[in-house]
């Protein structure tokens, strides 16, 4: 008899025939006695008897309970078409000689999702108030593109004249306070465009109107407010030394610029490409703000028990998404949790409302795919795991180090998500 327990948990008890745990007791002797010496007798040869006189009785019973537990409590879950999740607490109920062993079994199974149908109304009420959105797009927008593609492209010209707003130049610097070098006070070569603010306040005033090879030494504070309380309101001396002056020559927009950038015909035909790639990120935008909505009207009609181990897996698999975006960004995880003086249990900790939000959607999405029989066929996701295993054609035996079937599932979530997605966008 299979027990629901709360938290998405089952209880069941279970029997090995006596027949079968007679074979589990040989079998668990035959192993240990393949582990020890006993006099007379070849590893895996000595009669049980003497390997519990050898080891103690409870060994060998402890060993056969496992191997049996082992081999029943798979058949059972499989036989019940229990969805298990994570691995079972047992507690073995009988372990006599001439008896049937009995054992009770916990383990989590996935949860049973109740979608309430109302779901379906405020999905069809979101589609209609995407539908009234009418993507426009002004001409200050590709103005501003047409700007940025025209900075994007600026020659410089190394010039003698003296530095002014707008020049890049390259300097070496050396800052010191009361005589003294501060740490991280010092650069050569160091690339700076005037009037981009990316110094101290009044630095970039205090170069403008040198020339390549003059040097200048003057005194700024530190603004009250600055990163490094060390130096927050104090004064510095600088001494720069200007090494290159370069005018930043912005071409002009017009036909020519517009063919410089390709396959354009003329200004009008690179306007028309910018309008188009802008609208098509403004309908992307809205399409997963769409989707967003969709979210979170479905979680609002989802009853669920969650089971812990399935937040716990999900805590995981974020920390993990968040060491790699540490590392792409060139930091350390550890210092990381240095710095905001948090461990990792804490920080899964943290995470854990937003864990149990994942996982809900995750399930209610399945469910509806389920629901509506949404099936990706197997071509498909064969053509995603490609997809995905054309990013790392330069990473050699990417396919013998790289988990087949965990990409194989990801792949089929990925399809069947969107699908599930196209399915609600036409309700």
């Amino acid at each position: 008899m299979i027990k629901k327990l709360p938290k998405s948990r089952v209880e069941f008890e279970s029997v090995v025939p006596l027949s079968e745990w007679k074979i589990f007791l040989r079998l668990a002797a035959e192993e240990i006695s393949q582990e020890i010496k006993i006099a007379g007798f070849r590893p895996g040869k000595a009669p049980r008897n003497l390997v519990e006189q050898k080891v103690g009785k409870a060994t060998v019973f402890n060993n056969a309970a496992e191997k049996a537990v082992s081999k029943n409590y798979l058949e059972y879950i499989k036989k019940e078409k229990i969805e298990a999740i994570g691995n079972p607490e047992i507690k073995v109920l009988n372990a006599e000689e001439e008896k049937d062993f009995r054992y009770k079994a916990v383990v989590s199974v996935m949860p049973e999702i109740i979608l309430d149908e109302g779901y379906v109304k405020s999905i069809k009420k979101i589609n209609e108030e995407f539908a009234k959105k009418i993507v426009e797009v002004g001409k200050e927008e590709v103005d501003l593109e047409l700007e940025k593609l025209a900075k994007s492209r600026v020659k410089l010209i190394t010039i003698r004249r003296e530095v002014r707003k707008n020049d890049s130049v390259e300097i070496d610097f050396n800052v010191f306070m009361d005589g003294v070098p501060i740490e991280n006070g010092q650069s050569q070569k160091h690339p700076l465009i005037i009037g981009k603010g990316v110094f101290i306040p009044g630095f970039e005033d205090k170069i403008v109107g040198m020339k390549e090879g003059e040097e200048k030494e003057f005194e700024l504070d530190f603004p009250s407010d600055y990163h490094q309380k060390n130096l927050a309101g104090k004064e510095a001396t600088f001494k720069v030394k200007m090494n290159l002056v370069q005018e930043r020559q912005v071409p002009e927009i017009n036909d020519e610029f517009a063919r410089s950038l390709g396959d354009f015909e003329n200004l009008d035909a690179l306007e028309k490409s910018i309008r188009l790639g802008i609208k098509e990120e403004m309908e992307m935008k809205n399409k997963e703000k769409g989707r967003t909505d969709f979210l979170e009207k479905i979680m609002e009609n989802v009853k669920t028990e969650l089971p812990e181990i399935l937040v716990s897996q999900e805590t995981e698999r974020m920390l993990e998404e968040f060491s790699h975006q540490i590392q792409a960004m060139g930091m350390d995880l550890e210092n990381y949790l240095k710095k905001i003086k948090k461990d990792k249990e804490e920080l899964k900790k943290d995470w854990q409302p937003q864990a149990k939000k994942r996982v809900i959607s995750s399930l209610a999405i399945e469910k509806i795919a389920c629901d509506q029989e949404i099936k990706i066929p197997a071509k498909e996701i064969e053509a995603e795991m490609n997809k995905t295993l054309s990013l790392y054609k330069n990473v050699k035996n990417i396919k013998k180090n790289i988990d087949m079937k965990k990409l194989y599932d990801y792949s089929q979530g990925v399809l069947e998500n969107e699908a599930v997605f196209n399915y609600l966008e036409k309700l």
